[in-house]
């Protein structure tokens, strides 16, 4: 597997600008993700995990600079995405792509099932013959398991399974360098969600691609991923290869996060201990001093609630922010 970094973010901090609730108080800002920072190697999948509301979403759209990102650096092959002009982003995106959760509503009613799927083409191969679109579309179309019948259908016409399956023949048609998947089985039943990640690992393999998985199914996560970031009001609080943080969670927000993840053996969901958080998570609009999980964690201290932690050393291939981490 090549070792080459892909992407590097730095420091990226995205934040919202809400209105105030008195005209005389200036605007509120929401910090949605809070410098963060990462390495994506070429070829492997990065899962991104968490509560709803923590930032996995908008972490993801503002790679793509689908939002803008107030602070950062995001570097792709060389270049600050932040600092690209519109029309050199537009060119960048040719390499970057996204799968979206809800896949009936990512796609054009008015559109036919081929012209969804060629629309990439048009944007980004203009110079292609229509023969030669045609030809594409039915070469994805049998990558992901649509039939050519299918080609002048239109959305309305098809389960969310087959709609998701044209989401993902509309994102790797121009053979992108990483696809970005912001929950894409998450609107879908369990059988078919089974269909869709054996459909993305294929693909991954057999086009070379390298993925961001953004979800709240921690068993998803853990099957298609290689490396994991865990995020908890839009900080990470624990990132490093998958198979160590999910045997060896460090933090005590994974700790939690991971404890109330269902397991199929009933034994072991019985023998299981449960961590049950108190209170709700705080507001990013008034997130507390020191470590953002401080007021829900049971091992918090005077520290934890003055300085914010950064992320160290748990394991040649983990780390954590944390004071009280559980150590090796």
């Amino acid at each position: 597997m090549s070792e080459r970094t892909l992407l590097k973010v730095d420091h990226l901090t995205t934040q919202f600008e809400l209105p105030s609730k008195s005209f005389f108080k200036p605007p509120l800002m929401l910090t949605a993700v809070n410098d963060v920072s990462f390495e994506l190697k070429e070829g492997r999948t990065l899962g991104i995990v968490g509560e709803s509301g923590c930032g996995k979403s908008t972490l993801g759209r503002s790679i793509l600079r689908l939002i803008h990102a107030q602070k950062g650096r995001i570097m792709w092959q060389g270049s600050d995405l932040l600092k690209l002009s519109d029309e050199d982003m537009r060119a960048a995106r040719r390499d970057m792509q996204i799968i979206f959760q809800d896949p009936i509503a990512s796609l054009d009613p008015r559109m036919t099932v081929g012209d969804i799927i060629a629309e990439p083409l048009t944007v980004f191969e203009p110079k292609l013959t229509k023969a030669q679109r045609q030809e594409r579309v039915h070469e994805i179309m049998a990558a992901v398991g649509l039939v050519p019948e299918m080609i002048n259908r239109y959305p309305h016409e098809f389960s969310g399974g087959q709609a998701q399956r044209i989401g993902i023949a509309r994102a790797v048609i121009t053979r992108p360098k990483l696809i970005i998947c912001d929950e894409p089985v998450s609107a879908l039943d369990v059988s078919i969600q089974g269909q869709v990640i054996t459909l993305l690992r294929k693909l991954r393999k057999e086009f070379g691609l390298t993925l961001i998985f953004i979800s709240h199914d921690l068993s998803v996560v853990r099957l298609i991923s290689d490396d994991v970031l865990v995020l908890y009001l839009g900080r990470i609080v624990e990132a490093g290869d998958c198979a160590t943080v999910f045997q060896h969670p460090a933090h005590p927000y994974t700790q939690a996060l991971f404890s109330a993840a269902p397991v199929p053996d009933p034994k072991a969901a019985r023998a299981r201990k449960r961590i049950r958080l108190q209170g709700d998570p705080p507001s990013p609009l008034n997130p507390p001093p020191g470590c953002v999980f401080s007021p829900r964690c049971w091992k918090a201290t005077d520290i934890c609630r003055s300085a914010m932690p950064e992320l160290e050393d748990v394991r040649a291939a983990q780390r954590a922010a944390c004071y009280h981490m559980d150590r090796p």
